[in-house]
């Protein structure tokens, strides 16, 4: 049985990625002009299909959705129940249906007509109504299907599924899509902790920010140090601008070399010093941190005066991984 079921499995996958192979050669005026559409589109792009055409048509339109075109699924039942009523004349509709012989066809190709909708259809039939009706027919015909009994829709689904992303990427890269754009569509993903947020969202401030006037003693800098627990003080003038930065590791250095705790922290202190800038990107600030082997560091603003305070923890804590 297990040799079996592992014969199947990959005379399912063989014949699959065969017919999808051929796609990148039907790539041609057809699929330019419905990618023109799409990008020329004033509306919204409508997917619609039923059954398994439905399912895919669904991740398409997700995938267009999150990759700077507004689309949304409709199921062709619920369109000629009302739905219809979304599609207006400066929208495109994208119809998936590998007949182009769906029942539902024949009452929704008039109404798109009527209101002047370009169609773009994805079917494995030309000829068919739908594909007449089309402005442009993106081909996802295949020789055979991967289902052993020619029935259940296998290997067409996956060229439907791989044209829909072709079109997508195409589109997007046309628009000049970004990986900011995108981040923009997915605020509470991983990508979008990365890429929204800046050090100032994220980084300590008033009583939580760790710091002295450069005037104070070591004794000073390690109770804030100890207040704190960033393992590092902002050393500041007084015009608050950060002259120094006094570290765990400064401090073990400074005993270690038989210095006093009375003596003044700018002789102890790391002169300068790494701070970051308020407006830089919070995952630039966590890569030089690291890069500098450093926990924590001094915020500033674009005058160099201290702001904030944020370690790699912050960061972390944050999603910016």
């Amino acid at each position: 049985m297990r040799e079996f079921l592992l014969t199947a499995a990959r005379e399912a996958l063989l014949l699959e990625l065969q017919e999808a192979s051929q796609l990148p050669e039907r790539l041609g005026d057809a699929f330019v002009t419905a990618a023109s559409a799409l990008l020329n589109c004033q509306g919204k792009v409508i997917v619609s299909g039923i059954g398994k055409s439905g399912h895919i048509g669904k991740k398409i339109a997700a995938t267009l959705a999150s990759t700077g075109t507004p689309a949304f699924f409709v199921h062709p039942a619920e369109a000629l129940h009302g739905d219809l009523g979304m599609v207006e004349s400066r929208d495109v509709m994208l119809f998936i249906s590998y007949s182009g012989s769906a029942k539902e066809l024949d009452y929704i190709l008039p109404r798109l007509e009527e209101r002047g909708v370009i169609l773009i259809a994805m079917t494995g039939k030309a000829h068919s109504p739908l594909g007449q009706a089309a402005r442009a027919i993106i081909d996802i015909s295949v020789s055979r299907e991967a289902c052993p009994m020619h029935l259940a829709p296998t290997s067409s689904t996956v060229n439907t599924l791989m044209m829909g992303d072709a079109l997508a990427m195409a589109v997007m890269q046309a628009r000049g899509f970004s990986e900011e754009d995108f981040a923009r569509s997915h605020p509470a993903g991983a990508l979008g902790a990365r890429l929204l947020n800046n050090v100032h969202h994220l980084m300590r401030t008033g009583e939580q920010i760790p710091r002295v006037a450069s005037g104070c003693r070591v004794m000073e800098a390690m109770l804030e140090l100890s207040r704190t627990g960033l393992g590092m003080v902002a050393i500041c003038d007084e015009a608050s601008r950060v002259c120094g930065v006094f570290t765990d590791g400064d401090l073990r250095r400074w005993m270690v070399g038989g210095g006093t705790l009375e003596a003044p922290v700018t002789e102890a202190m790391t002169p300068g010093g790494h701070v970051l800038q308020a407006q830089s990107r919070a995952i630039d600030a966590k890569e030089k941190l690291m890069k500098q082997r450093i926990n924590a560091a001094p915020v500033v603003d674009e005058r160099g005066t201290l702001v904030g305070a944020i370690n790699l923890q912050d960061l972390y804590q944050a999603g910016i991984l």
